[in-house]
């Protein structure tokens, strides 16, 4: 049992809440039961399991991933929830592609609210999305709160990083239709028919998509309002524009 904060893989571990660090190593932290579960039934790989001592999990772990027992000074360092469940892991972090056969694909463009980007992953994959692209400016995936706001989809649909302008081209030149939301010269999403091959970007929560983007799109669609208020919370937005495309 682990029971020094001075412990290498202590240290190694409390680097991850930082987004250099993750970067470095290529690896990012899961707590709870849930997450640990969703990671296992994918295809990431789980590096280590980290146990407070005296809990007792109810996760199944494959016999050959490490399980080390930590005392809960150890623990409440490591974790960034206020009632942790006692358990955690190490997940390396997984490079996706797009599917050649994907038909919905929702990109998100400088999305900064980890609650947000988390809602909206989940929301695609409650949608049955082939895969989503995350811009320039975009919070960073393996940030705890955008882990636990996807309550595990993050593992169930890849996820890109890319250039937006240069991945909007590519996927023009694969047959994908692009629909942008905007709220000047657009089309309410209830007119607009949804194509066979569909991408669609949601912009920052304060200043939307940014003008490139809006010029590369082939189509620009609204949300019809009906009450006075001026917009709607990207994530409820997103959840609203994939039920459509869903359909």
């Amino acid at each position: 049992m682990i029971d020094s904060l001075q412990n290498k893989k202590v240290k190694r571990w409390n680097k991850l809440k930082r987004k250099k660090e993750r970067m470095k190593n290529g690896s990012f932290l899961i707590e709870g039961e849930h997450l640990i579960e969703e990671a296992l039934h994918s295809d990431w790989q789980i590096k280590e399991m980290i146990i407070k001592e005296g809990y007792t999990s109810k996760v199944r772990t494959a016999e050959d991933i490490p399980i080390i027992e930590v005392n809960e000074k150890v623990f409440s360092e490591l974790t960034n929830t206020e009632t942790p469940q006692g358990v955690m892991a190490e997940v390396e972090i997984k490079q996706s592609q797009i599917p050649e056969e994907a038909k919905k694909l929702v990109l998100f463009d400088a999305v900064q609210d980890p609650g947000n980007l988390g809602t909206m992953i989940r929301t695609a994959d409650a949608f049955g999305f082939d895969g989503i692209v995350l811009g320039k400016g975009c919070v960073d995936l393996f940030n705890d709160k955008v882990i636990r706001s996807t309550q595990g989809s993050l593992f169930h649909l890849p996820i890109l990083f890319e250039d937006l302008p240069s991945k909007i081209d590519a996927l023009k030149g694969d047959g994908f239709s692009i629909w942008v939301t905007a709220l000047r010269d657009a089309i309410s999403i209830e007119e607009q028919a949804v194509p066979d091959r569909v991408a669609v970007i949601l912009g920052n929560e304060g200043n939307g998509v940014q003008e490139e983007l809006l010029h590369q799109a082939d189509q620009k669609v609204y949300i019809p309002i009906k009450g006075q208020a001026e917009s709607l919370n990207v994530s409820i937005a997103a959840g609203i524009m994939m039920y459509k495309i869903q359909l």
